[in-house]
């Protein structure tokens, strides 16, 4: 009896170490830990080495719930399929989904969204929409080139309605290093405000 409480004792005392040694998973909410997880696992993060052994946590602005909006979706129909220019040579095929037209600080707002021709035979990728945009933070307070959003196919109601949560956006990984190539926020889904929601500039 001595033998086993002995046991469970080391047992304890090892588990007890071995979660004082490991970094907590920073975040406010499930998307901020998930995407710091994610980053912090060396086998897919898009951060150099360097910057991965340094690396505490992604800085995001605060949640705030007044960034999570309904858009209405008008589909494209017959849209052309085109090269997206990205930061490098790369020329991916997207088309035009469709337009996003939502009110946000008392203004009425478009953006367009966009469809990769690319992954439509992918399972885990299909159902993906690509929602790039630029605002008034960008260059400052956010990543200069723009800012991601994803939204699923299988998020859109029937009455082609679909929440657009600013507060889970990301940068492209080229926010973080140069050897992607990302898609570059076209001009057209500039918006004329500031978004203080979502991810930041990186920081290094």
């Amino acid at each position: 009896m001595k033998i086993n409480l002995f046991i469970i004792a080391i047992l304890l005392i090892m588990i007890s170490c071995n979660s004082q040694g490991k970094r907590p998973i920073m975040g406010k909410t499930v998307y901020q830990q998930e995407l710091n997880a994610s980053f912090k696992d060396a086998s897919i993060s898009p951060l150099k080495k360097k910057d991965l052994r340094h690396f505490k946590g992604l800085d995001f602005f605060e949640v705030d719930s007044s960034y999570i909006v309904e858009a209405k979706l008008i589909k494209t129909e017959n849209a052309p399929t085109f090269e997206m220019a990205t930061t490098t040579e790369r020329k991916p095929l997207y088309k035009e989904y469709g337009k996003l037209h939502f009110t946000l600080q008392g203004k009425n707002h478009e953006l367009t969204i966009y469809q990769s021709q690319d992954d439509l035979d992918d399972v885990k990728y299909k159902d993906y929409l690509f929602l790039p945009f630029t605002d008034d933070t960008s260059g400052e307070a956010s990543y200069g080139g723009g800012r991601y959003m994803d939204v699923m196919t299988t998020d859109i109601t029937a009455e082609n309605k679909v929440i657009l949560n600013f507060n889970n956006t990301y940068n492209p990984y080229c926010a973080y290093n140069d050897k992607y190539s990302c898609p570059l926020t076209p001009r057209k889904n500039h918006l004329d405000l500031e978004i203080k929601a979502g991810i930041k500039v990186y920081k290094k």
